[in-house]
């Protein structure tokens, strides 16, 4: 299993660096799991860029549904990720149904449908960033980690909303729109123009709307992370990336198209080390 684990350390760090770096303020006891929840997750996020339609990528995922299942366990001693995940799964008994649902989340990006509203980006969010943060937190803290559930869910919603943000010029190349219908009912922006990368007034207004969103959601979790027990703050500590990220889309001169929206990788380490020390 220790060479399962070390793969799970390299692909997340290949795949998701800010996770991976927040990751490493993880106790290293309990590390390792933590990474082989995250280095599944950034898998299956990746699985629309490695299929040419819909119907190979849903293949894939049922894969992953059937080792969860059980059907599939005898396969995962060749896919790393696997085994290390259900060896993870079973010292910590972590619930499967919030696998499978972000599993079932991530069949959306397998598709050109637009994001019917921002109810339901919210809930995309929710399955997918959340509950990386809840799970994660079961590792960390036990069955102390009721107290981090209710944090994890407007934490993962800041995280999620703010990393689609900072992917719209991407997300628009490959045809995809995250940006809710309702949103673009309401600022009167055309679809079209979103996706042949046009910069409008009314587009900059929308994505201004999914900041103060984003910060509300960050505000709650500020509220309810004193409830967090301690063992469970680490599996947090990637939001201190937030409201920077934010910060840089609030400039008067943010394209969505050309402004790549980053931070040197020294600096996230220095803000991710500031929150870890005052977690503690």
């Amino acid at each position: 299993m220790g060479d399962a684990y070390t793969y799970c350390f390299n692909r997340l760090c290949e795949l998701d660096k800010e996770r991976f770096l927040a990751g490493l303020f993880v106790p290293e006891t309990q590390r390792r799991h933590v990474f082989a929840i995250l280095a599944f997750s950034a898998e299956i996020a990746r699985v629309r860029d490695l299929v040419s339609d819909p119907l190979p990528g849903e293949v894939r995922l049922q894969w992953w549904h059937d080792l969860l299942d059980g059907t599939a366990r005898g396969e995962s001693e060749a896919n790393p990720i696997a085994a290390a995940l259900t060896d993870t799964i079973g010292r910590f008994h972590l619930p499967l149904d919030s696998f499978r649902q972000l599993i079932e989340a991530r069949s959306f990006d397998l598709y050109d449908d637009p994001m019917p509203s921002l109810a339901e980006l919210e809930t995309y969010a929710r399955e997918t960033s959340s509950s990386l943060i809840r799970l994660s937190a079961m590792v960390l803290a036990g069955t102390d980690h009721v107290g981090a559930a209710a944090a994890a869910d407007p934490a993962g919603i800041a995280y999620g909303l703010t990393g689609l943000m900072r992917s719209v010029a991407f997300h628009a190349a490959r045809g995809q729109m995250f940006l809710p219908a309702d949103l673009l009912d309401r600022y009167a922006v055309d679809p079209g123009s979103v996706l042949a990368g046009r910069t409008t007034p009314e587009l900059k207004q929308l994505l201004a709307e999914l900041r103060g969103i984003a910060r509300r959601r960050l505000a709650e979790t500020r509220t309810l992370i004193e409830r967090v027990p301690r063992p469970a703050a680490p599996a947090f500590l990637a939001c201190a990336l937030v409201e920077p990220m934010l910060k840089l889309m609030d400039r008067a001169d943010y394209d969505p198209f050309r402004t790549v929206i980053d931070l040197p990788q020294w600096q996230k380490q220095l803000k991710l080390w500031w929150m870890a020390r005052r977690a503690r």
